[in-house]
């Protein structure tokens, strides 16, 4: 491995790879926690995740490409709202819309990084002032429908019913829900894979999304032999080619016009999930390279 660049940035990329104007990837650490219900320190995920992103090789052995070059720059961390959830909803919304509105003929893509779920209605407020016809895709353990918990509509654990006031969304690799949240996914008729089932109808999944899709990801979509750094890990999980595999079949076949990652709680004396987790950032990255034409292998 070489020396570790001066540059604090995604990837360490030096400024030829990482100039704002440049880039095709922006990523957005917005290092929030409020809600969380039982493991705590996702407001750490950010940090870790770049941490662990200085030490991977960026050379992409399943895409046989740099994806690098593709150029990626990191933004200034966000600012934690301290007025409450639904502040910091807001205020992400507004951050979010000011960014994606000076990218130009639509050709850059934003990914942030989180912090807890609840960060993810911000960007698809944001996004969806620009798409109209935007889909959410939702990978995650839990299905995130409640109206309220723990006295706030906006907790990690609503993120998905609020977004749902604004649009659809289809989730995938879900395993644990609430009596309320299996009544209203019936009554409303959700789009809803289970784990077990996802993987197998893609087909169908794919179906229901529209051209331009806003992809959420909890990192807890991951079994937790892999993932257990994470605030309420679930059994039974997917694995991590399983997961890129649907990845790949997705950003070939949709266009994925922004992204988060969130609910890292990064974990004392065990690298490895932050490590799997900016490693997977870098191979969706690679995914919308190559299937925009981006990058040349």
């Amino acid at each position: 491995m070489s020396e570790l660049p001066a540059e604090y940035n995604f990837c360490g990329l030096p400024k030829e790879y990482s100039d704002k104007t440049q880039s095709k990837f922006h990523i957005l650490p917005v290092p929030y926690e409020s809600t969380t219900s039982y493991g705590h320190g996702t407001a750490f995920g950010p940090k870790a995740i770049i941490d662990a992103s200085l030490y991977m090789e960026t050379y992409d052995e399943e895409l046989h490409q740099d994806t690098y070059k593709v150029c990626i720059h990191t933004l200034p961390f966000m600012e934690p709202s301290k007025n409450g959830p639904e502040d910091m909803v807001n205020t992400i919304s507004d951050h979010v819309s000011k960014e994606i509105e000076s990218f130009e003929n639509n050709d850059r893509i934003l990914i942030g990084l989180g912090g807890e779920h609840s960060i993810s209605t911000g960007f698809v407020k944001a996004f969806l002032k620009k798409y109209s016809d935007l889909t959410v895709l939702h990978f995650d353990a839990h299905a995130d429908l409640r109206d309220t918990f723990d006295g706030t509509k906006y907790s990690h654990a609503c993120a998905v019913r609020r977004i749902l006031e604004y649009c659809q969304v289809v989730s995938c690799g879900i395993r644990s829900l609430s009596r309320e949240e299996a009544d209203y996914a019936e009554k409303t008729k959700r789009n809803i894979f289970f784990y077990r089932e996802a993987f197998d109808k893609i087909r169908k999944v794919k179906s229901l999304l529209s051209k331009n899709i806003f992809i959420t990801l909890d990192i807890d979509v991951l079994d937790p032999s892999i993932m257990p750094a994470t605030g309420t890990p679930e059994p039974d999980g997917w694995l991590w080619h399983e997961l890129c595999f649907f990845l790949k079949d997705i950003a070939a076949s949709k266009n994925i016009v922004g992204l988060d990652v969130v609910e890292l709680s990064p974990m004392l004396g065990n690298n490895a999930p932050n490590f799997t987790t900016a490693k997977l950032i870098y191979r969706i990255i690679g995914y919308i390279a190559q299937s925009k034409k981006w990058i040349k292998p």
